[in-house]
């Protein structure tokens, strides 16, 4: 059951990275315009970062990054939910398997409660500070 349950682990966690926000990959990156290397070197370093005026916002790098880490706390949550019914489904009676499913059920609720309730805090957080 620890073999099945590892890797229904690590499917959730590939296929929660297929589902990362790839929005800073989405752009063509600046032409720039003829000249020798070095010129071009200049002028692809000044067009990157300009006192900071294409780089994109830190609240929104934040924002992001904690919200691929919500999903997948938010699978593992579930998938612990599902493990534990089928512990307590499978239990047959026997008070030690009853108690250990259900107390999965209990701590992937939890679990899944106390995510919510941070990307809740941590979105009025960050949308306190864009303004």
């Amino acid at each position: 059951m620890k073999k099945i349950a590892s890797r229904i682990a690590v499917a959730m966690f590939a296929l929660a990275l297929l589902f990362v926000p790839q929005a800073a990959f989405a752009e063509e990156p600046p032409t720039t315009g003829q000249g020798t290397a070095s010129q071009q070197a200049l002028e692809g370093l000044n067009s990157v970062n300009p006192n900071g005026a294409n780089s994109p916002e830190l609240t929104t790098v934040i924002q992001t990054i904690l919200n691929a880490v919500y999903f997948i706390i938010g699978i593992v949550a579930v998938v612990m939910i599902i493990l534990g019914g089928i512990s307590y489904a499978t239990s047959q009676g026997d008070p030690a398997k009853v108690k250990k499913g259900k107390d999965t059920i209990l701590y992937g609720i939890v679990g899944l409660i106390i995510s919510l309730m941070a990307f809740a805090i941590t979105q009025f957080i960050l949308n306190a500070m864009n303004g």
